[in-house]
């Protein structure tokens, strides 16, 4: 883990999507925090020693969803399948499907596998699937400013983690999406999917990967949490963040995610606070 001094930045961002906005002041004490989200590794380990089923891996309660499609509530979690043509971007059922059997040990489906992937993020991880890992680690999900204010390395209102140019001497700086999103992903950052952790420069902090690779589950809602099924900030952007549908690989963005919802592009990392 890193050790974040805490302190006062400017969070969000008036040139961004308009949930970021306002720029506001924001402050945060000192905490330490995961220095790459938690990896397949990690997360077999936790298994191993609780016996945890992650909600990919249950069954959903036919009570808790009234109407549903019972296809839909046999074990399984959200896939990114590409398209085989033109697609609106208005939909994202366009290109992501609840696919029976896919969970953190099976990323893209059933007949995929993990076992070749332990340095890279674990997927697949629903909300309380987080809280369930950082308890077992003694440790706890980072609030949205904590996750920002660590996200920004020290660089105060820049675009990006490491700066305002995107592509610094043609140099990739995290894993996301080159291409017209979905149909054509053109790999100048070598990856399709997911990377090894720390593949990329860390930020100021010495932190990676809090760009890009996957989102991260943070522990403060988004909208209403009186609501059947509240929904929290997520962090980060992820392998499947493109300029032209989800320009969201920088530390102001935020996305919200239903508590009750895995994807293979959404993961964690962990913060323990000064006492």
């Amino acid at each position: 883990m890193a050790w974040i001094e805490g302190g006062t930045f400017l969070m969000g961002s008036d040139a961004g999507y308009p949930e970021e906005a306002p720029v506001r002041s924001a402050s945060t004490h000192g905490f330490w925090i995961d220095r790459h989200p938690v990896t397949n590794r990690d997360f077999n380990r936790f298994v191993k020693e609780t016996g945890h089923v992650t909600l990919a891996e249950r069954p959903a309660d036919p009570d808790d969803y009234p109407g549903a499609d019972p296809d839909l509530l046999v074990p399984s979690s959200s896939v990114f399948v590409k398209p085989k043509r033109p697609v609106r971007l208005d939909d994202a059922y366009q290109w992501c499907a609840y696919v029976p059997g896919a969970d953190w040990r099976h990323p893209q489906g059933p007949e995929t596998s993990a076992k070749k992937l332990s340095k890279h993020p674990v997927v697949h991880v629903a909300y309380e699937d987080a809280l369930a890992y950082a308890a077992w680690a003694g440790k706890e999900l980072p609030t949205e400013a904590e996750w920002e204010f660590a996200a920004r390395g020290g660089l105060e209102g820049a675009t990006y983690a490491w700066g305002d140019e995107e592509v610094p001497g043609g140099r990739y700086m995290a894993n996301t999406w080159q291409g017209e999103f979905p149909m054509s992903n053109e790999l100048r950052d070598g990856w399709e999917w997911t990377s090894p952790v720390g593949t990329y420069a860390p930020n100021g902090y010495g932190l990676c990967d809090m760009t890009g690779n996957v989102w991260e589950w943070t522990a403060d809602g988004f909208g209403p949490q009186d609501v059947p099924i509240p929904r929290k900030v997520t962090k980060g952007g992820s392998f499947l963040c493109a300029p032209n549908y989800c320009h969201r690989y920088r530390p102001a963005a935020r996305m919200a995610q239903p508590v009750d919802t895995s994807t293979c592009h959404l993961g964690l990392r962990c913060v323990v606070r000064a006492a």
